[in-house]
């Protein structure tokens, strides 16, 4: 079965940091781009950040540029986001998604986490 489990968040302060996981089981890992996404009340979900599957090409949200960074390392089948300088702005549940193209992010929906909270306040 595939699984994408998210874990990290948590409650902070502005100007903190987190640094969120996703690990994935069930896939074929190397062979998929993921993405973060990130859905606050009452509002769609939106990107974040997403990273193709050999991670050279990487792409942020303007709202996140210079704040966020996400990463994968293969080997273990996680992805992880770092945030640093967070801001009330940034809290919502954030899901992990896969799928075929990092530079599509509408393509990133193949699997899904349930997802992670993150809560900045101010």
């Amino acid at each position: 079965q595939v699984q994408l489990v998210e874990s990290g968040g948590g409650l902070v302060q502005a100007g903190d940091s987190l640094r969120l996981s996703c690990a994935a089981s069930g896939v074929p890992f190397s062979n998929y781009a993921f993405g973060w996404f990130r859905q606050a009340p009452g509002k769609e979900r939106e990107f974040v950040a997403s990273i193709g599957r050999l991670a050279i090409s990487t792409y942020y949200a303007n709202s996140v540029k210079g704040r966020f960074a996400i990463s994968r390392v293969n080997a273990e089948k996680t992805v992880y986001l770092q945030m640093n300088n967070l801001k009330p702005e940034d809290t919502a549940v954030y899901y992990c998604g896969a799928g075929a193209r990092a530079d599509l992010y509408s393509t990133l929906n193949s699997y899904w986490g349930q997802g992670t909270q993150v809560t900045v306040s101010s």
